[in-house]
């Protein structure tokens, strides 16, 4: 049986977004003022097999996200588990 892993990857608080801020530009000439800031990222949902432990595909996990999902460079990530959605 598979699981399910979210990865949400997100710009450092450091790091300008553009996007975010044209988004939140937008927003606030649609006519929601209460918007203050706006920051963009991505969501990513890998169906992992199972049969590795814990600790082992916590560290899997965290190599993927490190070498391919998101650069670290400029990005945050974080992941948890998801129970799987069946339509």
């Amino acid at each position: 049986m598979a699981k399910t892993v979210r990865v949400y990857v997100t710009l450092k608080r450091g790091v300008l977004d553009p996007q975010g801020s044209a988004v939140g530009r937008a927003l606030r000439t649609l006519g929601y003022g209460e918007v203050q800031g706006v920051r963009l990222g991505k969501y990513i949902e890998l169906e992992l097999a199972d049969g590795e432990s814990d600790a082992g595909g916590r560290k899997r996990l965290d190599e993927m996200c490190r070498r391919l999902l998101a650069n670290t460079v400029i990005e945050d990530y974080r992941f948890d588990d998801a129970p799987a959605v069946k339509a």
